[in-house]
């Protein structure tokens, strides 16, 4: 990611203390990636009278000082990636087979025939759980994913399994996050004994991803997420961890 798209803010003396990637989550601005540059500054303290009601991510120790001020926890992550030349997939992850009765399709489908799916994948026991009803997740999640403004331009290694009717079963959607390939959404169904699909659509797209000669794939994993297994036993290491919150609104 260039720097040159990143934010510095400075303190009232013009000394930077903190660099961002400027996005929008949850209808707010976020401050994602975020690095204190000045050691001696209270960042947290910073943050909560310059970003009152913004979402932050960043190292989970300014997390927690935001959350003893006030903010709101909404994501505890772990950053993976996959270095797809120095480990290249094996040759096989190509043609991972599906189960029986399922194919494996571009993802072009509406978000509307993705959201059974979805919705079972990520049911309220899910650490993901989105808990807004199905027209919210069609156009708070499902839809700006697959339109691009979410986490990027879809990727052509993307791909959908559907069964024999033709219903998308599981996903694996891969897409261009400022220049880096990002796992944006892995699932499967889990009432339909597809156990497994998700890791088998995830080799072939990232077989296809090294083929298109990507230097590597990365990923975000929820702190609980047992997915987070699947992921290393596919080759993603651990890069960093981060917290997300939401800073209170100004006093």
């Amino acid at each position: 990611m260039a720097d040159a798209d990143r934010v510095v803010r400075c303190n009232g003396d013009g000394v930077p203390v903190l660099r961002y990637q400027p996005g929008e989550r949850e209808g707010r601005p976020w401050a994602d990636q975020v690095e204190v540059l000045d050691d001696s500054a209270d960042a947290a303290e910073y943050i909560r009278a310059e970003l009152p009601g913004w979402v932050v991510s960043g190292p989970p120790e300014l997390g927690r000082r935001l959350l003893a001020r006030g903010a709101t926890a909404l994501r505890h992550a772990h950053n993976l990636r996959r270095d797809l030349r120095a480990d290249p997939p094996p040759a096989d992850w190509a043609r991972t087979p599906l189960r029986e009765g399922l194919r494996a399709v571009p993802c072009d489908r509406s978000p509307e025939e993705m959201l059974e799916s979805w919705r079972a994948a990520f049911d309220p026991a899910h650490v993901d759980h989105f808990p807004g009803d199905d027209a919210r997740a069609v156009a708070d999640r499902i839809g700006p994913l697959l339109a691009g403004r979410a986490i990027g331009p879809v990727l052509p290694s993307s791909l959908l399994a559907v069964d024999a009717e033709d219903r998308v079963v599981a996903a694996a959607v891969l897409t261009d996050r400022d220049g880096l390939p990002w796992v944006a959404e892995v699932f499967r169904h889990p009432e339909r004994g597809y156990r497994g699909l998700g890791a088998d659509l995830l080799r072939r797209a990232v077989a296809d991803a090294a083929d298109r000669g990507l230097a590597d794939v990365h990923l975000v994993v929820t702190e609980g997420n047992p997915a987070r297994r699947v992921y290393e036993a596919l080759g993603f290491l651990h890069q960093e961890t981060s917290l997300t919150v939401i800073v209170p609104g100004r006093l």
